[in-house]
């Protein structure tokens, strides 16, 4: 049963905030969809498209555009953070000083992927860092939405599934309510650090799967059967490295939070990642950078946001901190830091 007329707002006007907001004001909520400026707000409410980030997609007349946070996060049901994770601070730390936020009358969720770069420089994972900054209320009651959904066909309905996952079983199964429509299966899980990480590593895995997919085109030893096995490899260390971390529930790595995310990232053309990948071999777009700190720093050179860039920092990081050999993940680590010619990925599987 659907969650009926709650007001909502989407913070980040990125193609995938876009679609979110989109698909809630399809199931007849009230929804604001925050922008970062106020030429992008207007530009989206007069032109009824994203046509920046979304082309192509028309928005409904309830969904609302707002430049102003205060204005956008106050008087709301629910606040659903979509910002991209080297962000995603930035936009909280705007919205603690907010009368409702202090004192907790939201609800609230996010659909960012990635770890968060923390003080100390090590990755956290999402919840954990929204939880350091919002009041003590929130605590174990946020919400980390996600599942196989780009936003480009999200957008135009295309039957997508999403899990909901929090410690708190009710607002876990609030948010799911509150999404589940004609092209929404939606699904609450308890099971938070399995599935951001899972979130977080399949656009690692991505990144590989795009350099295997252009080595296809000049490789005459890498096919589909060299994809199946980097696949089966990828999704070996993301239940590794989740279940190192604290992972409560084994069969999120087999639903659709887990394999089902990681197969529509590699395999998508609308993937960023797998894209990003395939530049790597195909375009040389790593030559312009010294390593990887420096990707991370200079990423919007890339002209878009590989989100497996910093994920590949961050895993590679608690892959060491928790001694665990996973091969795959710091291959890409060595590529991105310029330590390891693309090339030699799958002669490096080779020789091991």
């Amino acid at each position: 049963m659907s969650e009926k007329n709650q007001s909502i707002t989407v913070l980040g006007a990125g193609a995938y905030g876009t679609a979110i907001a989109r698909s809630l004001a399809f199931n007849g909520h009230d929804v604001i969809l925050w922008c970062h400026s106020t030429e992008h707000a207007q530009a989206l409410s007069q032109e009824r498209e994203n046509q920046r980030r979304l082309p192509g997609i028309s928005l409904p007349q309830n969904l609302h555009t707002e430049a102003d946070i205060q204005r956008a996060c106050t008087g709301r049901d629910a606040l659903i953070f979509a910002v991209p994770s080297l962000y995603l601070v930035d936009v909280l730390r705007r919205v603690l000083g907010l009368e409702d936020v202090i004192e907790a009358v939201p609800r609230i969720a996010s659909v960012t992927k990635g770890f968060i770069p923390g003080r100390d420089g090590r990755g956290n994972f999402v919840l954990e860092t929204m939880e350091r900054y919002l009041p003590g209320a929130y605590t174990n009651r946020l919400v980390y939405i996600s599942g196989p959904s780009h936003a480009e066909e999200m957008g135009r309905d295309i039957l997508t599934g999403l899990v909901c996952a929090s410690k708190d079983g009710k607002n876990a199964l609030w948010f799911r309510n509150l999404f589940q429509g004609p092209s929404l299966m939606t699904f609450p899980s308890l099971d938070t650090i399995g599935v951001q990480v899972s979130a977080a590593v399949k656009n690692v895995i991505a990144i590989a799967f795009g350099i295997l997919d252009a080595l296809k085109e000049i490789d005459p030893l890498v096919g589909d059967n060299t994809e199946s096995l980097l696949f089966a490899a990828g999704l070996n260390e993301i239940q590794t490295l989740g279940t190192a971390l604290g992972a409560t529930h084994p069969e999120t790595f087999t639903s659709i939070a887990g394999v089902g995310d990681l197969d529509v990232t590699c395999h998508s053309v609308h993937g960023r990642n797998r894209r990003f990948g395939r530049q790597i071999v195909l375009k040389g777009i790593l030559e312009q950078f010294t390593g990887i700190e420096d990707l991370i720093t200079r990423i919007n050179e890339v002209g878009y946001l590989p989100e497996g860039v910093p994920a590949t920092k961050y895993a590679a990081e608690l892959a060491h901190e928790k001694s665990l050999k996973l091969p795959l993940i710091q291959r890409i680590f060595a590529i991105l830091d310029r330590k390891m010619e693309p090339l030699e990925l799958i002669d490096s599987f080779r020789a091991t």
